[in-house]
């Protein structure tokens, strides 16, 4: 059976103050929780109007403090921003918090512009050609293992130490990432929404084929990241989706910002006839109908020999989103625990 996670990304939303925002994202991994999901991912973003959620081990570490049981990850740590060292340090704190729950996944990508990125770390520009031997030493330092023979900084030790490590993951939308991840015998994610599928195939071929086991893992695993929305109705499933279809159209045309609500999303797409548009992005879409939805998901896992996803959505109304992931875990059998849909609602009023 595939096992079902949650992607968040902490999206703006108009009329919601950016506070409530990052609130609601600990909330919803507390449901997800509840729900049965086995992760709950938060990602990496700078100086951008959407997507807010830019210091993701901070985050964990709220999440760690309300919740016993759902594993926490950062999807991912933009590495080149951040000195290995450091990142390895959190993250020995996050596994102290919580012990075997926490999962550190990383990238190259920068996350944000040219000038964010430089912003962060202006040494950035110097480093990305440093990023395999900068995963290698961070896999050393956060498993409390030796560096390499005659490493500049091998006397080092990450703190706090302790018996169990977190879970590292590669994160890619491109070959690099999963031949790199196949080279150190570590767990791969390929984020199938942002390249809506493209790529992907081949990435986990090649993954699948040059993997060494490691200490850790014996064989590969794979973990895609979907874009889905699921609703009682297609009709109401595509109807919340323009509020995601109305920002992606509009990001083509250099207008970034908050979610709009659907109706009004629904009005900045007929008036710039961009109505065909919308309806291919439905149709090419994880959205709609419950079953329909989980059963091309289902054809998706088995069509590219998937391990693991992970569910990223957006809504304007908190409320359906969760209403969403609900009907996700309803589908797919998860392990719920013993709290009512009634209770896990009534907590986001």
């Amino acid at each position: 059976m595939t096992d079902i996670s949650v992607l968040e990304q902490s999206v703006s939303v108009e009329g919601k103050p950016q506070s409530i925002t990052i609130q609601d994202s600990i909330k919803l991994a507390k449901t997800a929780e509840q729900l049965g999901y086995k992760r709950f991912w938060v990602s990496e973003h700078h100086n951008h109007p959407t997507i807010i959620g830019s210091a993701p081990e901070v985050l964990m570490a709220a999440i760690a403090a309300q919740t016993n049981s759902i594993r926490i990850g950062s999807a991912g740590i933009m590495l080149p921003h951040y000195s290995s060292f450091k990142v390895a340090e959190q993250f020995r704190v996050l596994e102290a918090l919580a012990p075997n729950r926490i999962d550190l996944g990383l990238g190259r990508a920068p996350g944000s512009d040219g000038r964010t990125a430089l912003a962060l770390n202006p040494n950035s520009r110097n480093d990305s050609d440093q990023f395999p031997s900068n995963v290698r030493d961070l896999m050393a330092w956060v498993n409390n293992e030796p560096l390499i023979e005659g490493h500049p900084f091998g006397q080092l030790i990450a703190q706090p130490t302790s018996e169990t490590g977190p879970e590292i993951w590669m994160l890619g939308t491109s070959n690099y990432g999963a031949q790199l991840a196949a080279y150190l015998g570590i767990p791969y994610c390929f984020a199938h929404f942002i390249t809506n599928g493209s790529g992907m195939k081949g990435a986990i071929e090649i993954y699948k084929s040059e993997f060494r086991p490691s200490t850790k893992y014996k064989k590969p695993l794979v973990n895609v990241c979907l874009w889905s929305l699921a609703a009682e109705t297609n009709e109401e499933a595509k109807y919340l989706f323009s509020s995601r279809a109305s920002w992606k159209i509009g990001r083509d045309f250099g207008h970034l910002g908050p979610i709009t609500d659907p109706d009004n999303a629904l009005t900045i797409i007929n008036n710039n006839n961009w109505e065909d548009h919308y309806n291919s992005m439905y149709e090419s879409s994880l959205v709609g109908e419950i079953n329909y939805t989980k059963d091309k998901i289902d054809t998706l896992v088995k069509d590219n020999n998937i391990d693991e996803i992970a569910i990223l959505t957006w809504c304007h109304d908190e409320m359906a989103r969760i209403k969403s992931y609900e009907l996700f875990a309803s589908a797919y059998n998860l392990n719920r625990k013993e709290i009512s849909t009634e209770k896990l609602s009534k907590s986001f009023i």
